[in-house]
């Protein structure tokens, strides 16, 4: 654990706040989020009071919550109190937010060979002071991120391509370029908190560190709020930009455009944004992991006798060999004709031989086919030692 921990984590149930289990994986912890925040945001709500607490509240929760180190430290201190250090420092009881009481009584491992003494040691930090505060503000909550969808031809996924995208949305406000702050002036250091972000607090044994009220925790004051956005520093606008799409990408690959996404607090960095890709099936290939695939048919004859066949590439048509006796559904790797792959090489092409059954004969070929049979001699259900 780090000195990133606070004493709300102990009182303050995020998982609850953000309406979600404490199983709830990451992307239906984003999804809470960021229909609450939408919801209860100032830009919405202008004069709203309960709404900007209730927003700050919320922002509070993802900004632990959306992180998953902070969440594994929150999950375990919310477990220790549970399975008993919350007597130690319990309102009336012994400790740092208690009214009396021993530094050990009431702490559960006291009398298994701790002293006061390792008390630093074994919480490894929990609660940090100024040095807590430091990392703080290196690590402040972020923009959500947002997820969009592409569709492209299959060509254009084998060659790469530049899609342009239109995203609606909270983005940066054009007025005051993000900062919260009307033009000609800008955020000042908070005069409460130095910049820190958070106050220390001393609590007997423990020095505890709480986001700065002055700032919310940012560690900037903006005097002066920009009168389009209302010193939020995003607007709800539509946002026009490119994504290059890698040549070979596959089907519902998930591409990640950093610092796109839901703008965070003023000082902070936005979200990112994840483009998914769909491609459009071919009419010829197929896709099998980093190869291409194909279908080739051919002809009773060329699968018995053996035939030189031309077939379809990317990059234009090669010659593939069909040994004499070629069964039907073997496959044959034609190396370096797959695909683009994300190490600069080219995939394989992957071609499997369909026999094709002529479904309309003429009288000649009737007349050849009864003679092959008649010659052919053994059956091939010989094989399978039935007797028939």
């Amino acid at each position: 654990m780090n000195g990133d921990v606070k004493k709300e984590w102990f009182d303050r149930d995020y998982y609850r706040v953000l309406g979600v289990p404490k199983n709830a994986p990451d992307p239906e912890i984003r999804k809470a989020y960021r229909k609450l925040a939408q919801q209860h945001h100032p830009d919405r709500n202008r004069g709203n009071k309960e709404a900007e607490d209730r927003f700050k509240e919320i922002s509070a929760a993802y900004e632990v919550l959306g992180d998953n180190d902070k969440r594994r430290q929150y999950d375990q201190v919310r477990d220790m109190a549970a399975s008993g250090f919350a007597g130690y420092g319990a309102p009336g009881g012994p400790g740092p937010w208690g009214g009396g009481g021993s530094r050990t009584e009431g702490f559960p491992f006291a009398g298994e060979g701790f002293e006061v003494g390792d008390l630093g040691d074994l919480l490894g930090g929990l609660f940090g002071g100024a040095r807590g505060g430091a990392r703080s503000r290196t690590r402040q909550s972020r923009g959500a991120d947002l997820e969009t969808e592409v569709r492209i031809s299959f060509d254009e996924a084998m060659e790469g391509v530049t899609v342009p995208l239109r995203i609606q949305g909270p983005g940066p406000c054009p007025t005051c370029g993000g900062s919260g702050a009307e033009p000609g002036t800008s955020a000042e250091t908070c005069p409460q908190c130095q910049g820190a972000g958070v106050t220390a607090q001393n609590q007997g044994v423990f020095s505890f560190s709480r986001p700065c009220p002055r700032c919310g925790g940012i560690g900037r004051v903006v005097e002066h709020p920009c009168k389009e956005c209302g010193g939020s520093g995003n607007v709800r606008r539509a946002r026009e930009f490119s994504v290059r799409i890698p040549a070979g990408v596959k089907d519902a690959a998930r591409i990640r455009v950093p610092s796109r996404g839901e703008p965070g607090p003023p000082g902070s960095r936005s979200g990112d944004l994840y483009v998914r890709v769909r491609v459009t099936p071919h009419r010829l290939f197929g896709r099998r992991n980093a190869d291409l695939t194909l279908e080739l048919p051919v002809s009773f004859p060329e699968a018995a006798l053996g035939a030189n066949v031309r077939i379809p590439t990317l990059n234009g048509p090669v010659t593939l060999k069909i040994p004499a006796g070629t069964g039907n559904g073997r496959t044959f790797r034609v190396r370096g004709k797959g695909p683009p792959t994300p190490q600069g090489g080219m995939g394989d092409l992957l071609v499997t031989v369909r026999v094709d059954v002529p479904t309309k004969l003429s009288r000649e070929q009737k007349d050849l086919l009864k003679q092959l049979r008649e010659v052919e001699g053994a059956s091939p259900r010989d094989r399978l030692g039935m007797e028939v």
